[in-house]
C-alpha cells in the first residue's frame, strides 16, 4: 500500500513539471513579443505575470494534493 501512495504522491506533483514547461515558453514567446513590438510592453507584461501566476497555481494544486495523499491515506 505504501509503493502505492508514492507512486499517487508522484504522479500528483508532475502538475509542477507541466507548469514550469508552460512558464518556461510563455516566458520565452513574451520576450519574442517585446522584441517585436517595444511599445506594447506593459500590455504583454501584465498577460504574462496573469499566465504565469496561473499555471504556477496549477502546480501548487498538485503538490497539496500528493500531500494530502501522502498524509491522508497513511
Amino acid at each position: 500500500m505504501g509503493t502505492l501512495i508514492a507512486i499517487g504522491a508522484g504522479i500528483a506533483v508532475l502538475g509542477a513539471m507541466g507548469a514550469g514547461i508552460g512558464i518556461g515558453i510563455a516566458t520565452g514567446k513574451a520576450t519574442e513579443a517585446v522584441a517585436r513590438q517595444p511599445e506594447a510592453d506593459g500590455k504583454i507584461r501584465t498577460t504574462l505575470i496573469l499566465g504565469c501566476a496561473l499555471a504556477e497555481a496549477t502546480a501548487i494544486y498538485g503538490f497539496v494534493i500528493a500531500l494530502m495523499i501522502i498524509v491522508m491515506l497513511k
